[in-house]
């Protein structure tokens, strides 16, 4: 192997072995113009802190990169004079061939964390099928002059170590591939000489029968509500002040707590999450989908309780915006952040925040924590605040703001899980596929990118380890209210609100637009365990912060396809599209911006950025594709970007306007040849693609 090149460093790639070997041929490179030097001076970090020092370097073989570190240790006085050399190695790119005959190599060679990036995140750039493929080839050849010698016999251990993992964790792979052909020439090539082989053989055997009979548990691919028909004429707005705050959001955090034990972390890879609306995808991420609609759904609920009885008094009304603020601090208090969320959303949506009388009624403390919930949410240094919660509560027992008082009120209560808001996640793991190339320039599958997401996907499952063991009790009074609410769409809404105060009356509060994860469909079962090698530390920084400044410099308005939403109205009342997450949710007076809508700035090294959200003046233009505009883009990158996005041919970019809508139905048109960073205001951020005037 040659080095393709080098630097000097003081670090170690983590969860990488290292092995004592000689160094032999390495020329490392000067830290200032690139030319062959020693490790001296200020190249080497590592010289005022230990007398060791480290080479990285990059090394090819056919078909695959290693990223190598190199560490030389001092002699000491029980050893020659000669320094003792380690190494260790782990892959940074590869052919897809290559990458997969590496499971079975790499934990020999120090690479103990591959396994684990491997099977989260291949569905990126591969398929399961085209896996065993590749797999079942090798099996049919493998090393060795016999099945007794020791190469062998290494060989089956990581084959059966490969298999169980896969196995004990995404059953699903399996499961879903509909011909059971392959598995039928796989399970015989299994290492049979050991129990765990034997084992593990047997498992796929029965697998593949359930397939060839056709009995998979595809049933459970659709979520359905308690009652799928809900009877909505008999929904009781005012029913909704006999249950106890606590009771309402026990049984929220019971919902919500279900649906993410059961989420597929993969499926939030920004690669699988914007194929979802691409034909024959409709049950691409169905587990996202499913949280959701769970998160539409109880924001329509809160709409539609606050909403419905338009007879009722303003000081009425502020009685029912307080009792949902009462709800989402006992969400707070169980860690529920999604349904935290929801009901901060649409307390800050349009048709519950312009009712200026209702909310001067609303007792002034509870605006006070109302306020404090919402800045939980504020996307200030892309949801700082949120990963610092996440990190510091994550896996503890309780919230720990609330500790004390949550045990107070329920004696005896068992510890929480943690639910977290997905948007946070499902923004972080789209930017870094926007960010990051998947192949390098020879054409390389890029799998330090995939190392990347995974340090996301491995946070979300540790949160779903903290869920698994929670008990609830069900209360089916308040369940079959909840589902009894009726979906109502964005102009229904607006409609009501409206008819309750007028549009002519002004409303005092300062508002700012946010926007919410996509309005989806469905869901499944499917639990995923914790992969062996996840930190355990449980730190939440993003990984998008540190890629912004090094790479938006070099993007073109990319698609941010985490927040596409479709705010058309449901065909039926078992799809409720209960809040459009695509509407401009408004923030209440003094409170922080909330939202997917974060301005990065990358301190001088970039540009800055926004998502906006942009449709089509056609007759079924009520799709809304989402777009990162920067602050060097232009009035017609942006066009050319959406059309790209509306699947509209982009040489008719001059023959359309781009249009902000405003509140109030007002219309802003961004200059033809203007900076939409600049021109745009504050006050939306959706936008609309109207073909010019002959």
């Amino acid at each position: 192997m040659l080095p393709r090149s080098m630097r000097t460093g003081a670090f170690d790639l983590p969860g990488v072995e290292s092995t004592d070997v000689p160094l032999i041929g390495y020329r490392p490179l000067s830290p200032d113009n690139g030319t062959p030097g020693n490790q001296s001076g200020r190249g080497n970090a590592n010289n005022d802190l230990d007398s060791s020092q480290s080479t990285v370097a990059e090394e090819e073989e056919d078909g695959i990169i290693y990223t190598v570190v190199v560490k030389q240790h001092p002699s000491t006085p029980n050893r020659s004079l000669s320094k003792s050399v380690s190494r260790s190695q782990c892959v940074k790119a590869g052919t897809e061939e290559k990458l997969v005959l590496h499971l079975l190599h790499s934990f020999a060679m120090g690479d103990s964390s591959f396994i684990a990036v491997f099977l989260s995140t291949f569905r990126s750039f591969t398929s399961t099928r085209r896996v065993l493929e590749i797999l079942k080839d090798r099996l049919e050849n493998p090393p060795g002059d016999n099945a007794r010698s020791h190469t062998r016999q290494s060989f089956n251990e990581a084959v059966c170590m490969v298999f169980s993992t896969w196995l004990a964790e995404y059953p699903e792979d399996f499961q879903t591939l509909g011909d059971p052909t392959c598995l039928l020439h796989l399970a015989p090539l299994l290492p049979s000489d050991t129990s765990t082989g034997a084992d593990l053989c047997a498992r796929i055997l029965r697998i593949a029968e359930e397939l060839s009979e056709k009995a998979l548990l595809a049933d459970s691919r659709s979520y359905q509500p308690p009652d799928p028909s809900p009877d909505t004429s008999a929904f009781e707005p005012a029913k909704f002040l006999g249950f106890p705050a606590a009771l309402i959001a026990e049984q929220l955090t019971k919902m919500e707590t279900e649906l993410f034990v059961r989420l597929v972390p993969y499926h939030c890879l920004g690669s699988l999450w914007s194929q979802r609306d691409k034909k024959g995808h409709e049950d691409v991420c169905w587990s996202v989908r499913a949280t959701v609609r769970q998160f539409n759904r109880l924001a329509n609920v809160v709409q539609a309780s606050s909403l419905c009885p338009i007879h009722l008094k303003s000081q009425q009304r502020a009685r029912l915006l307080e009792k949902w603020i009462s709800v989402a601090e006992e969400c707070r208090a169980r860690k529920n952040f999604s349904s935290l969320y929801a009901i901060v959303s649409a307390l800050r949506s349009n048709p519950l925040h312009r009712l200026r009388r209702t909310w001067q009624e609303t007792d002034r403390e509870a605006v006070r924590r109302y306020e404090e919930l919402s800045e939980i949410f504020s996307d200030k240094d892309n949801y700082s605040q949120s990963r610092v919660l996440l990190k510091g509560e994550g896996t503890a027992k309780f919230a720990i703001h609330d500790n004390r008082a949550n045990n107070r009120r329920h004696p005896g209560a068992s510890a929480q899980g943690t639910v977290p808001y997905l948007g946070i996640f499902l923004t972080d793991l789209t930017m870094l596929d926007t960010a990051v190339k998947d192949n390098l320039e020879n054409g390389y599958i890029n799998f330090d990118k995939r190392r990347r997401e995974f340090e996301v996907l491995a946070q979300i499952r540790l949160l779903q380890s903290s869920c698994k063991n929670c008990v609830f009790w069900s209360e089916q009074t308040f369940v079959d209210w909840y589902w009894s609410a009726p979906t109502l769409t964005e102009e229904e809404s607006y409609r009501l609100s409206n008819e309750i105060e007028a549009p002519s009356e002004p409303s005092p509060r300062v508002y700012t637009p946010t926007v919410i994860i996509t309005e989806c469909a469905s869901l499944s079962a499917s639990q995923t365990s914790l992969a062996s090698d996840c930190d355990a530390s449980f730190d939440f920084p993003s990984p998008v912060n540190q890629l912004l400044s090094k790479f938006a410099k070099h993007m073109k308005s990319p698609s941010v396809s985490c927040l596409d939403v479709d705010t058309s109205p449901p065909t039926n009342e078992s799809s409720p599209v209960s809040l459009t997450p695509s509407t401009p949710v408004k923030s209440h007076r003094r409170s922080v911006s909330c939202g997917n809508n974060p301005s990065y700035n990358s301190q001088g090294s970039g540009p800055d950025m926004r998502i906006i959200r942009i449709r089509m003046d056609l007759q079924d233009g009520n799709l809304y594709r989402s777009i990162l505009v920067t602050s060097n883009d232009k009035t017609p990158t942006v066009v050319s970007s959406a059309l790209e996005k509306h699947s509209q041919d982009t040489r008719e970019a001059s023959r359309y306007e781009l249009i902000q809508l405003l509140p109030e139905g007002k219309e802003l048109i961004i200059p033809a040849t203007g900076n939409v960073f600049y021109a745009m205001t504050s006050s939306s951020v959706d936008f609309l693609l109207r073909r010019k005037a002959p």
